[in-house]
């Protein structure tokens, strides 16, 4: 499974309309060669070089195994049918949906947006946090793909 996006390349620089010093956006992301018996899809994307530990800047989950990509600018409803079916959960902004890169001066920062293919549909309601995604997931997740993009704010 490969999971990818038109707006940065794997280890490339996140476009700043994608961050808090832009529209705060959600990037594209596509993904594709999704392994059999896959039920659902879930995501979560993270600075796992925080200051204080891993930062969370999405968590999406009860996505369908027809979905195959995600518009930029996804909407921030705890739970939504409009593009697609999902549920999400609260990041580390206290807020539900995707909040883009945001590190403090100093150097970039790696976030990695996190696939997982799953083998059963999750019963999670709306507004789970990282952990609690995490905690469902356990022992059902068929494959996993990453990918990373930087972003940072330059100064010391």
């Amino acid at each position: 499974m490969k999971i990818t996006s038109p707006a940065f390349a794997d280890g490339g620089l996140i476009p700043r309309t994608h961050t808090c010093d832009g529209a705060d956006m959600s990037p594209p992301l596509s993904w594709a060669d999704s392994p059999p018996g896959t039920k659902q899809f879930a995501l979560i994307a993270d600075d796992p070089g925080a200051p204080a530990g891993t930062w969370v800047h999405w968590v999406i989950y009860s996505l369908p195994p027809s979905v195959t990509h995600l518009a930029a600018g996804f909407p921030t409803d705890p739970e939504t049918n409009n593009p697609v079916s999902a549920k999400q959960g609260l990041n580390d902004f206290r807020t539900v949906g995707y909040g883009g890169p945001c590190p403090p001066k100093g150097p970039q920062h790696r976030y990695c947006f996190k696939l997982y293919a799953l083998d059963q549909e999750l019963s999670l309601p709306p507004r789970a946090t990282k952990d609690g995604l995490l905690q469902a997931m356990k022992g059902h997740v068929i494959e996993e793909a990453t990918l990373a993009g930087k972003y940072g704010r330059g100064g010391n």
